[in-house]
């Protein structure tokens, strides 16, 4: 991993480092650049504001310059400081793109959330999130999914949902729902027409889900990781995958 220096001194007693009061964005970094990075500097603003922490207005120029063959870079900015690392993303990682994963759900406990709430943030307290995505590997799967108390589906605990219906593909609204909003899932919806695919948001049923034509979790590092299982449930390899990762760039082992 490269450190790439940025602003300001991160100090010992920094809200960020001992509360997680910080935000963050993770880029896929291709041969031409940071993909999307517009678009990842204005969830970074926004989450940002949730937390009433200032963007320094040279963040952007720590991405400037920066190339890679697959690679992910990790944009930081606490209260003190503003900096930025970059390594290879991690094979396990590339290996979803053409593997797909093993996908579980679990109730989230939530069925409203409160005023101060940071659902709709990026931030540095992202502690449940990794503890989630353990939680199921230890169950045999490899990623999670988390439902509402009554059994909608949200996003993955790094990840957002996309599933196929027909000719139309879909992800959770955000707003609605609660939950982060995707950049690689936005991107994806401004593309599928080119594919003949229609798009469209919308709660629903896991027991609906798991009758859809195939089901994705979306992230800038995978791109699209498909469910090879659901709740142990096999299901059959989708011929979109492929299509879909090289609309956004991808191939099956690299980006």
């Amino acid at each position: 991993m490269r450190v790439i220096l940025g602003t300001g001194e991160l100090s010992v007693t920094d809200r960020g480092l001992l509360y997680g009061e910080g935000v963050f964005e993770t880029l896929h970094v291709r041969p031409d650049g940071p993909w999307l990075l517009d678009r990842h500097l204005e969830r970074l603003a926004g989450s940002a504001a949730l937390l009433g922490i200032p963007v320094p207005e040279n963040v952007a120029e720590l991405a400037a310059g920066v190339t890679h063959e697959d690679g992910a870079l990790r944009l930081v900015v606490t209260p003190s400081t503003a900096f930025a690392t970059l390594a290879a993303v991690p094979e396990s990682i590339r290996a979803e793109r053409s593997t797909g994963i093993r996908l579980l759900t679990h109730d989230l406990g939530v069925t409203r959330r409160p005023p101060w709430s940071l659902a709709g943030a990026k931030t540095l307290s992202y502690a449940e999130n990794l503890a989630a995505k353990r939680w199921a590997q230890q169950q045999g799967a490899d990623d999670l999914l988390w439902l509402t108390s009554d059994g909608f589906a949200l996003e993955g605990p790094t990840s957002s949902l996309v599933w196929l219906e027909g000719d139309t593909l879909f992800t959770v609204p955000p707003e609605r729902a609660g939950i982060l909003a995707g950049t690689t899932v936005a991107q994806l919806m401004c593309c599928a027409g080119a594919l003949g695919l229609r798009t469209g948001e919308k709660m629903i049923p896991v027991g609906e889900l798991d009758r859809a034509g195939a089901i994705w979790l979306a992230s800038s590092l995978r791109g699209l990781a498909e469910a090879r299982t659901l709740d142990g449930k096999q299901r059959a390899a989708s011929p979109w995958t492929p299509r879909l990762l090289e609309l956004l760039g991808f191939s099956r082992r690299r980006g």
